[in-house]
């Protein structure tokens, strides 16, 4: 039997500490279950998506709201169960993302690896803008255009 995902969808109350448990297997720590627990406390966080298989998560995307420029979201983290990496479910995800983003106007920021993102439909971000992570890692969806070019990320990054 072939075994697929649902549909992506908003993560539901009680659903924590299955969240917490896939970033902590993923990531092989607990630095990003305790980055999503400190987004939750200082209200940053503008969503939290996951992708359910079977009754259980399998997937995950955090949007928190950047502190500049005003109205852009961060996505952070993204985390795909381990035994189940490498099948597309992470593109799929991060894909549904990207194409909000470009459908509602809205501008959203990520820091991580350009390969995979670029494939998912962000971009590298335009020259000009200031951040404390890496440009070269730095890519965005949506429109990313901004008076304001200093990223400020919610004070739980630098946590």
């Amino acid at each position: 039997m072939l075994k697929s995902p649902d549909f992506m969808r908003e993560m539901k109350r009680g659903e924590e500490t299955a969240v917490a448990d896939l970033l902590t297997e993923a990531f092989g720590q607990k630095d990003e279950a305790h980055l999503v627990e400190a987004l939750r406390k200082s209200r940053a966080i503008a969503g939290e998506m996951v992708l359910p298989m079977n009754g259980e998560v399998i997937g995950y995307a955090a949007l928190s709201t950047m502190l500049s420029p005003k109205g852009w979201l961060c996505l952070a983290p993204v985390a795909i169960r381990p035994d189940l990496q490498g099948r597309g479910f992470g593109r799929r995800l991060t894909g549904m993302i990207t194409q909000w983003a470009e459908m509602s106007g809205q501008t959203v920021v990520v820091l991580g690896d350009p390969d995979f993102y670029s494939r998912c439909g962000f971009k590298m971000i335009a020259n000009g803008f200031t951040s404390p992570y890496p440009l070269t890692h730095t890519l965005t969806a949506g429109p990313a255009k901004a008076k304001v070019k200093d990223l400020i990320y919610p004070k739980a990054f630098g946590a």
